[in-house]
């Protein structure tokens, strides 16, 4: 399960995952985000590595968001470092 409290905790803007939309498309964009972030608890090795050790990037189906991540073994948790929109500038390059 995605605790969004935590993605909303993190202080990072592009983390908020329209919070408060309420247009169509801002939920289903939140609700494919969110689809993608679930897959990623099942499957965290999916994500392309980035040129950063340990980081990771996931682009989301259906609206192509980047989801750039690492993996916590010694917690077995997932660390969302941003989700950002692919037209904006990225922090991570992949390897």
């Amino acid at each position: 399960m995605i605790d969004e409290t935590a993605l909303h905790a993190s202080g990072n803007a592009d983390c908020r995952l329209y919070p408060r939309a309420k247009s169509r498309r801002g939920l289903r964009v939140r609700a494919a985000i969110l689809n993608s972030l679930q897959n990623l608890v099942l499957f965290p090795q999916v994500g392309r590595r980035q040129k950063l050790e340990g980081v990771r990037k996931l682009v989301t189906r259906r609206y192509p968001y980047l989801v750039y991540y690492t993996i916590d073994l010694t917690n077995e948790e997932i660390i969302i470092l941003t989700i950002q929109h692919p037209a904006r500038e990225r922090e991570h390059e992949d390897a």
